[in-house]
């Protein structure tokens, strides 16, 4: 079993995760417009290898969710980002404008971003005493049978 990994290291690998994407959908913007794009979408202009090149470092995105205890769930949503973005990206000339504006690297940040957020922030909710609980109503239901059986 994995050793889990303290909050200051998850918050680490969201600052790094935060710059990887940065790069590889921001980096460069568009004159003029309030468009950003990042190296995959000019590697994914190669055919199919370029595609492909932006699926292996996607997974990057994914290793690091798995490092930091994902849940299933929020790691399937980032492989269904990821597959979106690979397939999308394979269809000739709509292909790579898809590229430039589906950005499953900065998606899938933001889904682990929130799920670290949800998980570092929330507190347990502390346990219903019912042993408390039930001492309190053992003993009333005493004192209440004492007065009963006094009362007579």
């Amino acid at each position: 079993m994995a050793t889990p990994i303290s909050r200051e290291d998850k918050q680490a690998a969201l600052a790094r995760l935060e710059r990887f994407s940065r790069m590889a959908d921001n980096a460069i913007g568009i004159p003029f417009t309030r468009f950003r794009i990042g190296f995959e979408p000019i590697i994914g202009l190669v055919p199919v290898l370029g595609d492909l090149a932006g699926l292996l470092m996607s997974l990057y995105v994914l290793l690091e969710a798995q490092r930091a205890g994902a849940s299933t769930r929020v790691k399937l949503q980032m492989v269904r980002n990821m597959l979106i973005d690979f397939f999308g990206g394979l269809i000739p000339v709509i292909g790579d404008a898809f590229d430039f504006a589906w950005k499953a690297n900065a998606r899938n940040v933001q889904l682990l971003r929130e799920h670290l957020e949800t998980e570092l922030n929330v507190q347990k909710k502390p346990a219903f005493p019912w042993k408390q609980f039930l001492l309190i109503i053992a003993i009333l239901s005493v004192v209440t049978a004492l007065i009963g059986v006094f009362a007579l």
